[in-house]
């Protein structure tokens, strides 16, 4: 059998060397957008679950009337088998949001100073990426007034602009 290279069939390697090129031309166009817009999702999604949390405060306050909560794990759900919320178990958030991490950003919440009766009548909630450049950006803050307030270069605190 004689080798005809006019029926050869497949690529020469320097056709296969130009598309390996232009794949990674466009890899790298891409990727760093898709980078940019998973951190805008990460803080949009810290955000929303500051938020929440202030949402289930309020509603925490209002039904057990002892103030609000002292940690996160309070207003989460309770274990496996129970169906009654309770103080100590609300079932107003979701139990990623009430173990202090959700979407590259870690929640810290910290209850205030109590009343007379032993209620904690204010509390601060901290969103701060996991990993700056990586996860996040921004640092997000919010206390019993329920407004987000965020910070582009360190935690945020009661002091900084509202977010828009």
């Amino acid at each position: 059998m004689k080798f005809n290279k006019i029926n050869a069939k497949g690529f020469s390697l320097i056709e296969l060397l130009i598309v390996v090129a232009i794949i990674l031309i466009i890899a790298a166009i891409a990727i760093p957008n898709l980078l940019r817009s998973k951190i805008a999702a990460d803080q949009a999604s810290a955000a929303e679950s500051l938020r929440t949390i202030g949402t289930a405060e309020i509603t925490y306050s209002s039904t057990y009337d002892e103030g609000y909560s002292s940690t996160l794990l309070q207003l989460g759900p309770a274990g496996a088998g129970s169906t009654t919320a309770t103080s100590s178990t609300a079932d107003l958030i979701d139990s990623v949001l009430a173990g202090g991490s959700k979407s590259g950003y870690t929640i810290v919440y910290s209850p205030g100073q109590t009343d007379s009766q032993g209620n904690y009548d204010t509390y601060t909630v901290n969103a701060n990426p996991t990993i700056v450049g990586q996860t996040g950006q921004d640092y997000y803050y919010t206390d019993a007034s329920n407004v987000i307030r965020m910070n582009s270069s360190q935690q945020a605190a009661a002091t900084d602009n509202p977010l828009q």
